[in-house]
């Protein structure tokens, strides 16, 4: 058998009403791990769904060689079915089941095919993606969404495919389940293209596949090896642009200068032309020579600045937009020994189920503080009991004055219909218009972008949007809770968020299973919450 591959040839995909998602791409790619990244709305999932078989380009063509699994990032609602009829493999059993009954047609033999082994797969599938426990007769509806990925996953595992397309795999996965994934990528022996901002998913790939300006330009490498090599052509490609900025002047200059000096030259001939007793006949056919060779000249040098605005419009062309929020929140100091929150013995019950049982924690300063946790552990319950949103059955909760701020998953701190300017008004009232227009601009909203309503953003400006009115509000944060604030943001996004909380000189407590993005925000504490009750790791 040939080695498995996928081949996009002059790919192009427009939408209904003629808006372009990308065109001309064309990419190839053998066996091994490649990752692909983009900002969101480039066209990653658009392509995987191409390639999937799920939508029909506008353009070119896709060849895989190769059987072909496809992992969406949404599963469909099967909620009233079994783990059998989502992995597909209902109908080999009830055939092995006939058989076995002594239904012997031809039928059922061609129903099991080369399946004879499906349930012992099934459950050893299963069991490698942390699953053992799942039987094949449960109803999908019991299952955690984290379950649900990899029930999804293993369904397109025991199809044996030969090219694998994963599409944010890692979204929504807790710290122990993102590992179960790693180690079944790591395994895949095929040819694998996976769409992910988890860095280290990324870090695991052979190859980067970045979707830049409708193409695909391919990386050896790790996601780290990616970066470096981007952040080195970022430089090389700024240093372009100055370099050509220079030589445009330069240019734009000696055209002045020659232009003025063939005025004066004129000048100086016209007043010496009553002196030189010249018939008039010679001396306006000298007057045309001078004014052609100054023509001549101009022409030299205005060719020479267009040639030097085209290479700047080349250099300009190879810089990336790479926006970091640049930030200065003095407001936002908390004092070293300053208790900004103190939780006693707090239990929590919702319905019939217990979700906390004698928490305490004590936050002092600006602490920087990391909330981990499986899954339904309750992180996201328990920041709602800090922000007063849920009350405690017993126990309590100090916060010190000032006020908290809480970015919730679904970032709906703002109004929708307001643009991104009156939020900010609203959240900080006494600023005055040039300055809240200077805030805005280091959140990266410029010109016209401080005039679009809130429900016209993407989800990484809706964040950035949210940021500058929680961190520049009246009075300033001296506690901010995020909850998954990373969750489909892409990588530009994550480094912003970064940028910011990285500024930011207050408390915060942050539920993240990104541990890279941990790293980077600096954080000093590590909070585990696990059985009911809060320990530090």
């Amino acid at each position: 058998m040939s080695s498995p591959s996928l081949v996009c040839t002059d790919l192009g995909v427009s939408w209904p009403d003629g808006t372009d998602v990308f065109g001309g791409l064309s990419v190839t790619l053998g066996p091994g791990r490649t990752g692909l990244v983009a900002p969101n709305g480039a066209g990653k999932s658009t392509l995987l769904r191409v390639v999937a078989g799920e939508i029909e380009p506008t353009t070119g063509s896709v060849v895989v060689d190769g059987t072909l699994g496809y992992l969406p990032q949404t599963l469909p609602q099967l909620t009233g079915r079994s783990v059998a009829e989502l992995l597909g493999v209902a109908g080999v059993r009830g055939a092995l089941d006939a058989l076995a009954a002594g239904d012997a047609s031809e039928q059922i033999f061609a129903a099991i095919g080369d399946d004879w082994d499906i349930e012992e797969r099934s459950r050893a599938t299963l069991g490698r993606l942390g699953l053992g426990h799942v039987t094949l007769d449960r109803p999908v509806g019991t299952l955690s969404g984290g379950e649900l990925v990899f029930l999804g996953l293993a369904r397109e595992l025991l199809r044996r495919p030969q090219v694998l397309l994963l599409d944010e795999p890692t979204n929504n996965l807790d710290a122990a389940a993102r590992r179960r994934l790693y180690r079944a990528v790591d395994d895949y022996p095929g040819c694998l293209l996976v769409v992910s901002h988890d860095r280290l998913l990324l870090d695991r790939m052979d190859q980067i596949a970045e979707l830049h300006r409708g193409g695909i330009t391919l990386y050896g490498g790790d996601f780290t090896t990616y970066r470096a090599a981007v952040t080195a052509a970022a430089e090389a490609a700024a240093d372009a642009v100055r370099s050509a900025e220079q030589h445009l002047k330069r240019q734009a200059r000696q055209r002045q200068q020659a232009r003025e000096r063939a005025d004066r030259r004129a000048g100086t001939a016209a007043r010496r032309l009553p002196d030189a007793g010249l018939p008039k006949i010679v001396a306006g056919a000298r007057k045309r020579r001078a004014q052609e060779t100054a023509g001549r000249t101009d022409e030299v040098h205005a060719r020479r600045v267009e040639d030097a605005r085209a290479r700047l419009a080349d250099a300009e062309q190879a810089l990336r937009d790479t926006d970091a929020l640049v930030l200065d929140l003095p407001d936002t100091d908390v004092a070293a020994r300053r208790t900004v929150l103190s939780v006693a013995d707090v239990d929590v019950v919702i319905g019939t189920r217990r979700i906390l049982a004698g928490v305490n924690l004590t936050v002092r300063g600006p602490e920087r503080i990391a909330l981990t946790g499986s899954n339904g552990a309750g992180k996201t319950t328990l920041l709602r009991v800090l922000r007063g949103e849920v009350s405690p059955q017993r126990g309590g909760v100090y916060v010190a004055e000032g006020r908290v701020a809480y970015v919730s998953q679904r970032l709906d701190l703002l109004d929708d219909e307001k643009t991104v300017a009156a939020n900010l008004a609203a959240f900080a009232p006494s600023l005055s218009l040039t300055r809240r227009r200077h805030l805005l601009a280091q959140y990266l909203f410029r010109g016209d972008a401080v005039d679009l309503p809130v429900r016209a953003l993407s989800g990484g400006e809706r964040l950035r949007a949210t940021l500058a009115c929680v961190l520049s509000a009246e009075p300033a944060p001296q506690l901010l809770l995020l909850d998954e604030p990373t969750n489909n943001l892409d990588l530009a996004g994550v480094a912003q968020l970064e940028d910011a909380l990285r500024a930011y000189r207050g408390a915060f407590i942050v539920v993240s299973h990104d541990d890279t993005f941990l790293d980077a925000i600096g954080v000093d504490r590590v909070l585990c919450l696990a059985d009911q009750a809060l320990t530090e790791t």
